[in-house]
């Protein structure tokens, strides 16, 4: 198990370690859950990108809390995304999981997702969430707490030379933001968004 102080670390570095840990969702259905392999960083205090720039909110409220919590949204009004707040308590940071290696669950993901073809599971945050039965009502979970039914936990260990670092997806509108290498994938997986 995790424990708040590794979510207070700086969010660009947390991005990179948090490749390797499994992301597992224990629900009524069954558990399911899998290793990330995609992970951006969104700082709140310098970047354009991260919602919780200049919005303070109800939706990013949680964001603001100690590091180690679930931040679950919705985009295009139909996929929901999850995220990890980092950084100590007042600072609006997080990190996206984009992508997940299938590990637990993989029948149950393929009855969610609507696909047997495993390499499209959870290969971006709206299906990492769906593989996961992830919805808005995890949202401030914490992640922590050895009885919480969504946890982050230490897994594999993934070397810099394996860490590829990108500009992030879809955040054209960020301006200079959009140009800075958070976005970081483990190296010719073949689970990393496309």
């Amino acid at each position: 198990m995790m424990n708040h102080a590794f979510f207070r670390q700086d969010t660009v570095e947390l991005a990179r370690k948090l490749l390797g840990c499994l992301l597992i969702h224990h629900t009524p259905d069954g558990v399911a859950g899998g290793m990330i392999v995609e992970a951006e960083a969104y700082v709140g205090a310098i970047d354009k990108a991260c919602h919780a720039y200049r919005n303070r909110s109800g939706r990013t409220e949680i964001m603001y809390h100690d590091g180690g919590y679930a931040y679950v949204y919705l985009i295009y009004g139909m996929h929901h995304c999850f995220n990890a707040v980092t950084g100590p308590e007042g600072e609006g940071n997080a990190v996206l999981i984009r992508a997940l290696e299938p590990v637990i669950g993989l029948e149950l993901m393929q009855q969610r997702r609507h696909t047997q073809t495993v390499q499209h599971l959870c290969s971006g945050p709206g299906k990492v969430c769906q593989a996961l039965g992830i919805t808005k009502n995890e949202y401030g979970l914490d992640l922590c707490a050895a009885d919480s039914p969504l946890r982050l936990i230490r897994y594999r260990y993934i070397p810099d030379a394996q860490i590829v670092a990108t500009p992030r997806i879809n955040v054209a509108y960020a301006e200079e933001a959009a140009a800075w290498p958070w976005r970081f994938y483990v190296k010719d997986n073949l689970y990393v968004s496309k």
